[in-house]
C-alpha cells in the first residue's frame, strides 16, 4: 500500500529506503521525565513507517496512507512555520526544523508515511513520528548521527508542536532492544537495557478514552510541569530528593512547605522516582508480584496526586486486576488512552479473553478485533534499511 500510494503521488519508488520507529509502553515513571527523574519503558513491535526518497531541492512533500490525514508540503530550512495546531504535519516539520539546524541539512524528500500504532492513545506515535522524520532526512543528506545526541535533540524539537514533554519517548525509540525494557536516566542521558523475564507477558488495553495531549488535554499537561518547576524552587532538585534515605522525612518537608497542589505534584515525583529503580531491581529479579504491585502504586499516585487518570482509566486497571492480572497501570500522558497490564505467559489468554468480556463487551465493541486490546513485545530501536 506504502509503495503504491507513493508511486501515485511522486513517480517511481526506485532508490526508495525505509525507515521504522517504533511506539513505545511506560512500563512504570510517569510524568518524570520532565523533571529529569528516571522512567522505565519498552520500545514496541508497533509504530511509524516511512517510505521515502531523496529530492534534488529542499522540498519535503508527504502523503499519509491514514484516512484523513491529507498531503503536506514545505520546504526544509531552519525557521518553517507550523501548520494549525494538532496537523499531523507538524510532527515531521518539528525533526525537520532542528536537523536542518543542527547539521545544516540542505535536500528535501518525497515521502508516505504508514503505520500500525493507535494514534493519541498514549503510545507515543507523535514522537515514533519526529524520530521516523529526522532518520529519514538524515538519511537523505547522509548523515549519520549518534543516537543519544539525535535523542536529545528531537525531545527539544518536539516542543514545536506546544508539548512540553521530557526525552523518554525519543530516547527509547532510539534506543530500544529487542528483549529488553530500559532505565533511562537524564542529564546526561543514559539508556540501561533490562532483560524482560521469558515468562513476562504485558498487555495494553485502550480505555475507550482519546488521549490528545497536543490539543484538548494541553493546558493540564503543560500545568503540570509548571507546577513541578515551582515546587523544585523551593523544595530544591527532584533527582537529589529522590536519592535521599528517607523518602518520609523528604514528603513531611514538601506538606510543610508547599500549598496543596504543588505538594500532590511533589508527592507523585518523589514517590515514582523511587518507584523506577525500585521496578528495575524487581525485573533484574524476576519478581512479578513486587513489579505489578509498584505498578499499582504508580497508578494511584498518578489518579490521586497528578489528577491525570479519568473513571474509564480507573475502571479498565480494577477490571484487569479482578480478572488475573498481576499489575496494571495507566501509561502515557494521561487524560485517557491506554493501560498497561502484567501477566504471565500461562495466564495471557484468559486475561485477554476476561478483558474482551468484562470491559469491551459492556462498551458493544470487541477489544481484540477493535485493536484495543492486544499483547506487547518488547522490541529494538528505530532503523533506516532498504525499500
Amino acid at each position: 500500500m506504502m509503495r503504491e500510494l507513493f508511486e501515485s503521488r511522486f513517480g517511481s519508488s526506485q532508490g526508495a529506503r525505509l525507515v521504522t520507529a517504533p511506539g513505545r509502553v511506560n512500563l512504570i515513571g510517569e510524568h518524570t521525565d520532565y523533571n529529569l527523574l528516571p522512567v522505565f519503558p519498552m520500545a514496541l513491535q508497533f509504530g511509524i513507517r516511512i517510505l521515502f526518497r531523496p529530492r534534488g531541492d529542499a522540498s519535503v512533500r508527504l502523503a499519509s496512507t491514514a484516512p484523513g490525514f491529507g498531503d503536506r508540503s514545505f520546504e526544509l530550512q531552519t525557521e518553517i512555520q507550523p501548520y494549525a495546531a494538532g496537523d499531523w504535519g507538524n510532527y515531521v516539520k518539528a525533526a525537520a526544523q532542528a536537523v536542518a539546524e543542527h547539521w545544516n541539512l540542505k535536500r528535501g524528500m518525497d515521502a508516505v508515511v504508514s503505520g500500525d500504532l493507535p494514534m493519541s492513545a498514549g503510545l507515543s506515535s507523535s514522537s515514533a513520528m519526529v524520530v521516523a522524520s529526522a532518520l529519514a532526512l538524515l538519511d537523505v543528506d547522509r548523515v549519520a548521527a549518534d543516537r543519544i545526541e539525535l535523542a536529545e535533540l528531537m525531545a527539544a524539537a518536539e516542543h514545536y508542536v506546544g508539548t512540553h514533554g521530557g526525552g523518554m519517548d525519543q530516547a527509547i525509540c532510539l534506543g530500544g532492544k529487542r528483549g529488553h525494557a530500559a532505565l533511562i536516566e537524564f542529564a546526561p542521558l543514559r539508556i540501561t537495557p533490562v532483560a524482560v523475564p521469558e515468562h513476562w507477558r504485558f498487555l495494553v488495553a485502550h480505555s475507550m478514552v482519546k488521549a490528545n495531549k497536543s490539543a484538548g488535554a494541553r493546558e493540564h499537561y503543560n500545568q503540570c510541569v509548571a507546577d513541578c518547576r515551582s515546587a523544585a524552587a523551593i523544595m530544591g532538585d527532584f533527582r537529589t530528593l529522590v536519592g535521599a534515605a528517607n523518602e518520609e522525612d523528604v514528603l513531611a518537608q514538601g506538606q510543610a512547605r508547599l500549598e496543596d497542589r504543588l505538594f500532590h505534584r511533589f508527592r507523585h515525583q518523589v514517590s515514582e522516582g523511587r518507584r523506577v529503580y525500585l521496578a528495575r531491581d524487581a525485573m533484574a529479579a524476576g519478581d512479578a508480584k513486587r513489579f505489578g504491585s509498584l505498578m499499582l502504586a504508580s497508578h494511584r499516585s498518578m489518579r490521586d496526586d497528578y489528577l491525570i487518570s479519568c473513571p474509564e482509566v480507573d475502571q479498565l486497571v480494577d477490571t484487569a486486576m479482578t480478572s488475573g492480572a498481576i499489575g496494571a497501570r495507566m501509561t502515557g500522558a494521561g487524560f485517557g488512552g491506554f493501560v498497561v497490564a502484567l501477566t504471565d505467559a500461562a495466564n495471557v489468554d484468559s486475561l485477554i479473553r476476561r478483558l474482551d468480556q468484562r470491559f469491551y463487551a459492556a462498551r458493544g465493541v470487541s477489544g481484540v478485533m477493535a485493536g484495543h486490546l492486544f499483547q506487547v513485545e518488547p522490541s529494538g530501536g528505530a532503523a533506516v534499511s532498504l525499500a
